[in-house]
């Protein structure tokens, strides 16, 4: 993100937009042009993301389903080792499709009754405070819609209880390995010694496995990144021509790095909020990135933003492992 001031047509800072036509404006005025890829998630792209959570590439959600599906009960035990009782907090909530079977647990064994659900997209959130109750009586919902360390400190204000924290899915995977130290980081500056965090890692696996996963021979994750300049043209006054992208994704096996791009199929001007933004033939616009881990990259990066690791849960594959750490 740059640093300076930029300005629009009108002379007004961009810093006095609207988030998203801020972070917009500013990705696709940086070198290499790049968006964000939290703001993937309107009402198509939730939709778009439980087709691809679907796709037979897509092994991700299988792993990390058979984890907390088949050892719910493990983890709740050794979660009560170190807390006995608990608020959980989610980050990144979706559809809560994974974490309900830990809930659940949890619910019945006595251990947490508050479940506080923390997503960017308002429409997840009024999806769970409505569902999760009738289906798991007794559990109390209180969603928060919102970036997640804004989140978190609402969240201190509902409970003084000890907290486990769940950051599942591999979504730890959307930052640089440099970007995951400083979040991991601010995450444990909102937390308290003792507390918990549940975290989900995709692990290094063979090339083509995790490749395929983000290139879904149904299009689906082409048309998940598409819809990002979709909503932008409807939201922003934009005029993408969604043809003229083309999805790529790329991943190197020497960093762990999946990569996610759309290429300008031709030389083009978009506009988007009055402003001109050029492309060139063949030009990426970076769209995400999903990095993978080996176990010491995972324990270094506990170490390095104020983390103890506790146990590693796997899928019967070990392609995946939903990690318990804890606060020093």
């Amino acid at each position: 993100m740059r640093t300076a001031l930029a300005y629009n047509s009108a002379g007004t800072s961009e810093k006095q937009l609207p988030a998203f036509e801020k972070d917009v404006l500013e990705g696709l005025k940086e070198v290499p042009k790049r968006l964000h890829s939290k703001y993937f998630y309107d009402a198509k792209g939730d939709a778009l993301f439980q087709q691809i959570m679907h796709c037979p590439e897509y092994y991700l959600t299988r792993c990390e389903m058979e984890i907390l599906r088949g050892q719910a009960g493990e983890i709740a035990q050794t979660l009560r080792q170190h807390a006995p009782v608990f608020d959980l907090v989610e980050l990144g909530a979706g559809d809560a499709s994974k974490s309900f079977h830990l809930l659940k647990e949890l619910l019945r064994t006595g251990a947490m009754d508050t479940y506080f659900p923390i997503d960017i997209s308002r429409n997840i959130i009024a999806q769970l405070q409505q569902s999760l109750p009738a289906k798991l009586p007794g559990l109390t919902v209180q969603g928060l819609n919102g970036e997640y360390m804004e989140m978190l400190q609402a969240a201190q204000r509902f409970t003084g209880r000890p907290k486990l924290v769940m950051f599942m899915g591999s979504s730890i995977g959307n930052f640089t390995p440099a970007e995951a130290v400083q979040f991991c980081t601010r995450l444990r500056q909102q937390l308290q010694p003792g507390d918990l965090l549940m975290i989900g890692f995709d692990l290094r696996k063979n090339p083509q496995t995790i490749l395929d996963a983000y290139n879904d021979k149904a299009g689906i994750t082409r048309a998940f990144n598409l819809n990002l300049l979709e909503r932008i043209n409807r939201e922003l006054d934009g005029d993408f021509d969604l043809s003229q992208f083309e999805h790529f994704p790329i991943y190197d096996p020497l960093t762990g790095s999946c990569r996610s791009f759309l290429i300008s199929l031709k030389e083009q001007a978009v506009h988007i909020s009055g402003q001109t933004i050029r492309f060139a033939a063949n030009e990426p616009l970076f769209m995400e990135i999903s990095q993978k881990y080996t176990v010491e990259e995972i324990n270094e990066l506990a170490s390095r933003s104020g983390f103890r690791p506790v146990e590693f849960f796997y899928d019967s594959k070990r392609w995946f492992t939903d990690v318990l750490w804890q606060c020093r």
